[in-house]
C-alpha cells in the first residue's frame, strides 16, 4: 500500500492551495513515499476519493493509504502537531 494525496490543480481558494502544499511539503521532508492524484484531471479519481473518504461531498485534499482512508487536512495537521504522522498514515 502507498500513501495517496487527492488534490486539485484547479482551485480559486488560496487556503486550499496552502493546505495541499503543506501536506506535500511535509511528506517530502520526511521522505514518505506518496502518490499525488489530481482530481481535476479525471472525474473517476474524484469519485474514488469520495468513495474512500465515505463522503459523497468530500473536497480535497484527502489522504489515504491504499484503500484505507486516513483523513483530511485538519486530521493530517493534528497528527503532525501531535507527532503521530506515521500512525495517521497507517505506516
Amino acid at each position: 500500500m502507498s500513501v495517496q494525496v487527492f488534490y486539485t490543480s484547479v482551485s480559486g481558494s488560496i487556503e486550499l492551495k496552502k493546505h495541499q502544499q503543506k501536506i506535500i511539503d511535509i511528506l517530502e521532508s520526511k521522505k514518505i513515499p506518496h502518490k499525488l492524484v489530481d482530481i481535476a484531471q479525471n472525474s473517476d479519481d474524484k469519485d474514488l476519493m469520495r468513495k474512500i473518504a465515505g463522503n459523497p461531498t468530500a473536497l480535497p485534499p484527502q489522504i489515504c493509504n491504499g484503500d484505507v482512508y486516513c483523513g483530511d487536512y485538519a486530521a493530517f495537521d493534528m497528527a503532525v502537531e501531535a507527532g503521530e504522522l506515521e500512525l495517521f498514515l497507517k505506516l
